[in-house]
């Protein structure tokens, strides 16, 4: 019988030992006990009852009882009771009334091997959750720091990492390639993630995080952790190469210089903890086009056009220079463009030049087609910056007739031919518009264009309500970080080259008309 006193005074030891070992409450331990008691009693008494334990913090005294409500008449005499028969039980009619719940005393139960049995697992489980619990608490502040354990063991690729009293576990994708750990290694590495989970590991680290380096460097050099120079952006191929912007709040130190150190030492001291990761130390600079020229060094920039409304720069260089600016399987310019968060197209001279002849004719032969003039007319026009029938729509007659070689009444002429084009254009949307069965309160939203409704359609925005519930991200497009990994999100109407606030704008409109 589990009251007998040594059973009791046995049951607050394992209980006490238990709490001590994994580092949890004392109280968790002892409700999983009286869950695990309560679990068991019910195979003696049957389930349908409702039945607490109580287990005495002082005593160890088990008290078992049956929870009945008092109704008028009963119908389930497992869990109901009538007024009469529970004032017997309490030896007190007037405290009592319909509704209230009695406790009904159990004898003390002797448990058999299935009972105890059930209850083991019942404690089992509630001191693990109570541990993952703990683990999650004692670690989530710890989210985006560096920890340092040992390889307690490997599966499948994966390390465990002991912590002292938790386990964590760098997988093999969050390894740096090449690095082979061993039982029994100490390893650093970056706590990127911690969740509570059900089952496995809460706790995940990682050595490939461009986060991990940034880190490395708040630990060598001194300046850093004190906030004079701030790591910008950083960029990794673990194991191989990375690149790191920092800048200097004192005008009177050099950021460069401090995250090298002395004879190299410190920047040495984090390409060691990295396997022999070489490391490019980048000035930032507000200047993006200085900035592209650092971080494609060693390579010779010529020319540098950047596109800050699509975020993508053109960078122009010599042929000798091009292998330079790529780097071995386009690892240069890739760490680069994820460093500035700019897509970096590499250009030669003679590539430049060709590409530029082939959109001036293509935008020749556009104004040539739509507008019914010659083709030194439309040379013309395009070597005078305009780049679509739009633009000279817009224009006063007075402005195109400042070009040398178009007069007035040309001037006047080509409008009236980019007004029929327009309208001629705006028809043929229109009737795909409806095909495509796009509403008209998302036609007549103010600030779309007929092209931009037609992507949308064919996107299957087709409603003023579908285009408030998108976020400008969507229309614009942008980028998204999973793991330290930049990666692109193209958005529906990124070719229209809309600003972040006019994608605000639109959305913020149309919301205000569906949700008002």
């Amino acid at each position: 019988m589990l009251n007998q006193r040594s059973d009791k005074v046995e049951l607050l030891r394992i209980a006490e030992a238990v709490a001590v070992e994994k580092s949890i409450d004392k109280e968790i331990i002892l409700s999983s006990m009286e869950s695990a008691i309560q679990k068991a009693a019910k195979t003696k008494f049957g389930s349908e009852n409702d039945i607490r334990a109580k287990i005495d913090r002082e005593s160890g005294d088990i008290s078992l009882h049956k929870v009945l409500t008092i109704v008028d008449l009963p119908e389930n005499l497992d869990t109901e009771i009538s007024l009469e028969n529970a004032a017997k039980i309490k030896n007190n009619k007037e405290n009592i009334k319909i509704g209230d719940e009695i406790f009904e005393e159990l004898p003390p139960v002797d448990f058999g091997r299935i009972a105890a049995q059930t209850a083991r697992q019942v404690i089992t489980q509630s001191v693990r959750a109570a541990e993952r619990e703990r683990q999650y608490n004692d670690f989530i502040d710890k989210k985006g720091e560096i920890l340092s354990g040992i390889v307690k063991r490997l599966e499948y690729g994966n390390a465990i990492i002991d912590l002292n009293r938790s386990e964590a576990i760098l997988r093999k994708e969050e390894s740096i390639p090449r690095e082979i750990l061993k039982t029994g290694d100490r390893v650093k590495a970056y706590c990127y993630d911690v969740l509570r989970e059900t089952k496995g590991q809460q706790i995940f680290l990682s050595r490939a995080h461009p986060k991990f380096m940034e880190k490395l460097f708040f630990q060598e050099v001194p300046e850093i952790y004190d906030g004079i120079i701030e790591i910008k952006s950083s960029a990794r191929d673990p194991g191989s190469r990375a690149k790191i912007c920092v800048n200097s709040k004192d005008s009177s130190i050099d950021p460069v210089g401090a995250c090298v150190g002395m004879r190299g030492s410190r920047v040495q001291s984090i390409v060691n903890e990295l396997s022999g990761e070489k490391i490019d130390i980048v000035h930032w600079s507000e200047d993006v086009a200085s900035l592209v020229v650092s971080a494609l060094a060693p390579a010779e920039i010529q020319k540098v056009i950047i596109d800050e409304q699509n975020r993508r720069i053109e960078v122009i260089l010599t042929e000798e220079n091009l292998s330079k600016a790529i780097g071995r399987r386009g690892q240069n310019v890739r760490l680069a463009s994820k460093l500035l968060n700019y897509e970096i197209d590499i250009l030669t001279e003679k590539e430049e030049s060709e590409k530029r002849q082939l959109e001036f004719k293509d935008k020749t032969e556009i104004f040539v087609k739509n507008l019914e003039v010659d083709e030194t007319l439309g040379q013309l026009l395009v070597a005078e910056g305009f780049s679509t029938i739009e633009e000279i729509f817009k224009s006063l007659p007075e402005e195109i007739s400042k070009i040398e070689g178009i007069d007035e009444s040309t001037a006047k002429e080509l409008k009236e031919r980019a007004k029929e084009y327009l309208d001629k254009e705006k028809e043929n949307i229109g009737k795909k518009l409806k095909d495509l069965g796009v509403d008209e309160d998302l036609i007549n939203h103010k600030g779309l264009t007929p092209g931009m409704l037609l992507t949308l359609g064919e996107k299957k925005i087709k409603t003023l309500k579908d285009f408030a519930e998108l976020a400008s991200d969507e229309l614009i497009g942008g980028y998204d970080e999973k793991k330290g990994v930049k990666y692109k999100i193209d958005g529906y109407l990124e070719e229209f080259a809309l600003t972040k606030s006019e994608a605000d704008d639109l959305i913020i409109n149309a919301r205000n008309i569906i949700f008002k």
